[in-house]
């Protein structure tokens, strides 16, 4: 997500060298948090990531206080000391996150519905073939968990960007790479459910058709519920991630 540079959480009145590379550095962070490579429950060492990413501490503070507050990292209190780690990935999370951009994909489908016929017509048009793409890869085999991320996450990206509000939009690309933490963890494990995905998509992609608000209010907090009950039976099998 791009954040305009008065949102940059630095104090005083800093360049744009400053400000630009607290920007560099947040989005370079996120990045690492949201593939693993800075792994859940792991250390934050500002001196390492410096050194990792070639800055000064200074922007790694400024990007840390970022990421903090949007939920990507976290104070852990020790027995001696406080320390900032990566957010855990646990239930709990998940539920919040899951609960969080289904609503504020409600909110945009309420402005789809609202749509001219001919655009409604369009939307469901190319949804379904991004849905033609994820039936296509639940069908092949070997599947590939990376391109079933792709084409969901493109699913629901059109959608929002369809309702074409800047705010709901930035909001929904500031949660959901906290969701992509989870699909690239645990995904692997869901590509054997793909139909369902599939067929709650068909019904949101109808709903969008018809104009139907209801429906497509119901199509996607069903969609959004049961992505959270396949998240939540594998944390079951697999356990929770980074949990102190």
């Amino acid at each position: 997500m791009k954040i305009a540079a008065e949102a940059v959480p630095v104090t005083g009145a800093p360049n744009g060298d400053h400000v630009s590379s607290v920007t560099r550095a947040f989005n370079e962070l996120r990045e690492l948090i949201v593939l693993g490579h800075l792994p859940p429950g792991g250390w934050i060492i500002e001196s390492v990531l410096a050194q990792r990413l070639g800055v000064s501490r200074t922007p790694i503070r400024g990007a840390l206080h970022w990421l903090r507050r949007e939920g990507y990292v976290v104070e852990h209190a020790g027995k001696r000391n406080t320390r900032i780690i990566v957010a855990p990935l646990t239930r709990d999370d998940a539920q919040e996150l899951y609960r969080l951009i289904g609503h504020l994909e409600v909110l945009a489908g309420a402005h789809v519905v609202t749509l001219p016929a001919r655009t409604r017509a369009k939307l469901a048009a190319d949804l379904a073939a991004i849905n033609q793409q994820l039936h296509a890869i639940a069908t092949a085999r070997p599947v590939d968990p990376r391109r079933v991320f792709d084409v969901d996450k493109a699913f629901h990206a059109t959608i929002v960007a369809a309702a074409g509000g800047r705010r709901l939009i930035e909001l929904h690309d500031s949660v959901r790479p906290q969701i992509d933490r989870y699909w690239r963890l645990y995904a692997s494990s869901i590509i054997n459910e793909l139909h369902r995905s599939v067929a709650e998509h068909d019904d949101i992609v109808e709903a969008i058709r018809k104009g139907d608000v209801d429906g497509l209010r119901r199509g996607l907090d069903r969609n959004w519920a049961a992505g959270f009950e396949r998240i939540s039976g594998l944390i079951d099998i697999f356990g929770e991630r980074g949990s102190w």
